[in-house]
């Protein structure tokens, strides 16, 4: 095998079985069905293939002020043999947590490993960065960690911060901050910086936008914070398993009670999922279902937003935006002349549902900000024509 295998060569010297490699091919398409390159409208044999003929991109993985949380994220996947597959993907060339180097030796390791693949490696980051008076914070090998980072970042192709802390200072960057933590993009700025945030992120996040990279020759689409589109493009409201109840006006009001119990809408114990940019609800961690804060009966905390997380209270409510129970079903069109009885019954559910949406926005909401909603909406159905009944409706006479 050669000083510099593919992953392929590797893989296979490795006696890792093309079965394994097909499955880690397939998490990787269903962590990012539309939005990588490098798996967009191909098969996962075309996904594994291309994947295969690639020299192992260079890893050199950096510790700052963290907890270490995002490393133990990507060791923790349950699905057989995929931590081990994701280390045989890349090649992990310096890493402080999984090298047995320490001291003297460990330093030797960066620079080699830096001084080898310079200008190719990617550098991923972990931990929020000190720039308050160099040296008195935090130091590697002797030297203040912000030094080591520029050294580092200077020679890479690219950087990642994984985690929140990396990406805009996380839990160290907390008031009053006396080490001044700032994410990477504050002293990186001269490469391109991904930002992976979360509290930790899905590790996979990590492997697509390393493979997209080195594969196709480019960074994935970001938003504008720098975060991966295919990652981060949608909020988790959208896609949250209690959003039915969300949208039935079913709200649990305190831990324990029955609507709790019974898995109904976390939003007035203050979910943030409506501000929150991350697909935990569609990518579950460890592949373990429910294995995020909602699916244990927890509110969101916003870990992927800067302005949510440590900036807003605990139980405070966040906004709602263009979230409202449907007015009506699309229109079934029958190829036959003849009604049906589903189709009656389907006449019969679209005008309870245009009678009923008004109620059902009436109940969902009793503090202040959210009564104005459902006004909205009340006033919303009266300029199209539509009557609502029901026991809460807003009284127009008297507001006017």
């Amino acid at each position: 095998m050669s000083k510099h295998p593919t992953v392929a060569e590797h893989l296979k010297a490795s006696g890792v079985s093309r079965r394994s490699f097909l499955q880690l091919c397939s998490v990787i398409m269903a962590t990012a069905p539309a939005g990588l390159a490098l798996t967009s409208k191909k098969s996962v044999f075309e996904v594994a293939a291309a994947i295969g003929k690639i020299r192992r991109p260079s890893v050199i993985w950096l510790h700052f002020q963290d907890c270490t949380g995002c490393t133990e994220t990507l060791l923790r996947t349950s699905a057989p043999d995929v931590a081990h597959l994701i280390l045989d993907v890349i090649s992990l060339d310096y890493h402080e947590t999984l090298m047995a180097a320490s001291g003297a030796q460990a330093e030797a390791a960066l620079r080699s490993a830096v001084a080898e693949n310079e200008n190719k490696f990617v550098l991923v980051v972990e931990g929020a960065i000190p720039v308050n008076d160099e040296g008195v914070f935090m130091e590697l090998g002797g030297r203040p960690a912000l030094q080591v980072l520029r050294e580092v970042a200077d020679k890479s192709a690219a950087v990642i911060a994984i985690g929140s802390c990396a990406s805009w200072g996380g839990i160290p960057s907390a008031d009053p901050n006396p080490t001044g933590a700032v994410g990477v993009n504050y002293v990186v700025t001269d490469k391109p910086v991904i930002n992976l945030p979360g509290c930790p992120p899905n590790p996979y996040n990590l492997l697509g936008v390393v493979l997209e990279y080195v594969t196709m020759g480019k960074l994935p689409a970001l938003d504008e914070i720098g975060r991966p589109k295919f990652a981060y493009e949608r909020v988790i409201h959208e896609n949250c398993p209690r959003r039915a109840h969300f949208d039935a006006g079913r709200f649990a009001t305190a831990f324990g009670d029955e609507g709790h119990r019974k898995g109904w809408c976390l939003y007035k114990l203050g979910c943030k999922g409506p501000l929150t940019h991350a697909a935990c609800s569609t990518r579950n961690f460890n592949e373990i279902p429910n294995c995020w804060p909602i699916g244990i009966g927890t509110p969101c905390q916003g870990c992927t937003e800067k302005s949510v997380l440590w900036k807003m209270g605990t139980f405070e409510t966040v906004p709602i935006h263009l979230a409202t129970p449907p007015d009506t079903y699309p229109p079934i069109y029958s190829t036959v002349g003849g009604i049906k009885v589903g189709a009656a019954a389907l006449v019969g559910l679209v005008a309870g549902a245009t009678g009923g949406a008004a109620w059902v926005a009436g109940q969902r909401f009793q503090t202040s900000q959210e009564a104005g909603y459902a006004r909205f909406e009340v006033d919303q159905a009266h300029a199209q024509g539509r009557k609502f009944s029901g026991e809460k409706q807003v009284d127009r006479k008297k507001e006017d």
